[in-house]
């Protein structure tokens, strides 16, 4: 039993030192709705997705554009994340045989989910419910995703000791300018 725990602590760490976090990612969302997902990372703990979806449904032709402001909280490292949000989301009704009883849809939508993050891949699941203010088939309706996401721009490993680094070299004025620091 030790041992089983000396190798899981090892294999977690490994995984943390080789993992980066990123700036930008995107891909592809696969679930109850199929499309593309983006996230962008505005601060250390916050992202921006937008996703672009598709229902997967042959009874409804529906596309719905969301955004969502995410905060992400580690669980075992900060490489592999809880995170919530909430957005708004708008949609788009294509009728084929033109028998629509219902407008546009347009509203509020929720997310929660797991990130784990690997060189430069990242995949999360995530549960997105989703309340239509006007329009849509139903008011309420829930949604499950996995999304595959690239990593087009990483972020430094340690990207807070050179910030503090940079910062302290600024706030230092050179009396002596004649010599090199």
């Amino acid at each position: 039993m030790k041992q089983l725990l000396i190798f899981s602590i090892v294999i977690l760490s490994t995984f943390s030192i080789l993992a980066q976090g990123y700036n930008i990612a995107g891909g592809i969302r696969m679930g109850t709705d199929w499309g593309i997902t983006g996230k962008y990372r505005i601060a250390k703990k916050e992202t921006i997705e937008a996703i672009i979806q598709s229902s997967a449904s042959k009874t409804k032709d529906e596309v719905i554009i969301t955004a969502l402001y995410e905060k992400h909280n580690p669980l075992i490292s900060k490489r592999f994340n809880f995170y919530t949000g909430a957005g708004l989301h708008k949609g788009w009704n294509n009728t084929i045989n033109g028998d629509l009883t219902y407008k546009d849809p347009f509203g509020i939508t929720a997310i929660a989910g797991i990130e784990f993050n690997l060189g430069r891949t990242n995949v999360s699941w995530d549960f997105k419910p989703a309340f239509n203010l006007i329009g849509g088939e139903r008011k309420m309706y829930t949604q499950s995703g996995i999304s595959l996401r690239y990593v087009f721009e990483k972020r430094p490993l340690f990207e807070r000791k050179n910030k503090k680094k940079k910062d302290k070299d600024k706030k230092k004025i050179n009396w002596k300018f004649w010599e090199k620091q």
